[in-house]
């Protein structure tokens, strides 16, 4: 192939291509011109490629179609811009609607706990099948404040984050079972309510909760926001309302997924808690302060910059336009 003589051929054609690509309000007559020519330049990009391979020429179409390209399909939207939607808008919309579940996660959460903890305490031999008398005093006087202490910092922070991190996650991917994250809020009611039993029945449990409050608050918040998040996914497979089931399911998963998300943020800074400030040798006001203001963070997102976003009618979900199509409904 000649391209010097196809370039002097098309000479024209491509500089109205680049001619119109550059027009910031394009009539509706000069948009269809725009996508002929697109399609047209497009063929002779692909015949030089497929006959002479890596050109000059073929590296100057390729940058005018691009440029053509942006025309029609609009340009991305900066990432940063995107990043701060997602913080003060997305996300918050997202909490704000399963605000009310959360809580009644958290009541369950700790109503469980409660029965466990009230369990054990009231009956010495199901406190024996818990442990002998000297491990459970050990885990009491010396292994629970330990456990904060015995690996280095960063690492035990990483450990603890990752697994909480994979706990939410699981909660949100999974719910829509139905099953997994009530499994998940009674084994976490139950861990929480055997321990306390146990700290309790060595005369331990100002240690308990002064050693769980610093990031317990916002870890154990994070833990209900997943659950509830799940829970919301299953419900809206149960009553889909005017949509089908899987727009209802999509619609909500891709929402919500957003908490998984925000989730991860949250207990990293739940688990940098937990490995520096918890074991600290700091005075417990300014220990617990730092926790309640973490906690208070997620808390504004929620309900206020949530409430913000809801009536403005965000959901969390994608765009239309990201979402793809949706398929009319009645209702």
């Amino acid at each position: 192939m000649d391209l010097d003589a196809l370039a002097t051929a098309r000479h024209d054609d491509w500089e109205r291509l680049d001619a119109l690509s550059r027009r910031r309000r394009p009539t509706g007559a000069e948009a269809d011109e725009l996508i002929e020519r697109y399609q047209s330049a497009a063929a002779d990009l692909s015949l030089v490629q497929a006959t002479a391979g890596s050109t000059a020429l073929g590296e100057r179409l390729s940058l005018l179609l691009a440029r053509a390209r942006l025309r029609f399909t609009g340009a991305p939207e900066n990432p940063i811009r995107q990043l701060a939607h997602f913080a003060l808008v997305g996300l918050p919309a997202a909490l704000y609607r399963i605000r009310w579940l959360t809580l009644a996660v958290a009541v369950a959460t700790t109503v469980i706990a409660a029965l466990y903890a009230t369990w054990v305490l009231a009956d010495p031999r199901v406190l024996a099948t818990i442990g002998d008398e000297d491990e459970l005093r050990s885990l009491a006087e010396e292994g629970f404040v330990a456990y904060y202490s015995e690996n280095p910092a960063a690492s035990f922070a990483g450990a603890v984050w990752t697994n909480n991190a994979w706990i939410a996650a699981q909660c949100v991917a999974f719910g829509i079972t139905g099953v997994w994250v009530p499994w998940v809020i009674i084994q976490n009611a139950q861990n929480l309510g055997i321990t306390a039993a146990v700290m309790f029945a060595y005369d331990e449990a100002d240690t308990f909760f002064l050693y769980i409050a610093p990031h317990g608050l916002l870890e154990l918040t994070c833990v209900f926001v997943a659950a509830a998040a799940g829970l919301r996914i299953f419900w809206a497979w149960v009553a889909p309302g005017p949509r089908t089931r899987g727009e209802a399911v999509a619609a909500d998963a891709r929402s919500l997924f957003a908490v998984a998300i925000g989730m991860v943020f949250f207990l990293f800074v739940a688990g940098l808690i937990e490995g520096f400030v918890t074991p600290a040798p700091w005075p417990w006001p300014v220990k617990i302060g730092i926790g309640a203001l973490a906690l208070g963070l997620l808390l504004f997102s929620m309900l206020v910059l949530g409430r913000r976003a809801a009536r403005a009618g965000e959901t969390g979900d994608l765009t239309a336009f990201d979402a793809g199509a949706r398929r009319a409904s009645a209702g």
